[in-house]
């Protein structure tokens, strides 16, 4: 399978929601909602909200936070592939992000290298 990078430089073929969701396997969509809850001290998670066929699809499922996301808000504005391709790279939005997901950067700075 061809990964799938989400705006924000996150691999979502990578993702446990996105994985599970793609087995429609709904016990690991349950343990998913249940690590995120304490993880992200995020009591209001349910499996319904970690659904998610990846942050690219228009027309699929989406976790909850792709709907309150601003970095991919921004993408699907600007029309870009990812934040690699925007003639903005890399905007406070994503600096704030990178400061949680240091991988992200990383895979975005692999792909803009390689533009």
């Amino acid at each position: 399978m061809d990964k799938i990078i989400a705006y924000c430089g996150l691999v979502c073929t990578d993702c446990p929601a996105y994985i599970a969701t793609q087995a429609d396997d709904r016990a690991a969509l349950e343990q998913v909602a249940a690590r995120w809850r304490e993880e992200y001290n995020a009591p209001n998670i349910t499996v319904e909200s970690v659904i998610c066929d990846g942050c690219l699809t228009e027309d699929g499922r989406h976790c909850s936070h792709c709907f309150e996301c601003e970095i991919r808000a921004c993408g699907v504005e600007r029309g870009v592939v990812n934040c690699a391709c925007c003639d903005d790279y890399t905007c406070e939005k994503l600096q704030g992000f990178f400061a949680f997901a240091p991988d992200a950067k990383a895979t975005l700075d692999g792909i803009r290298q390689g533009l």
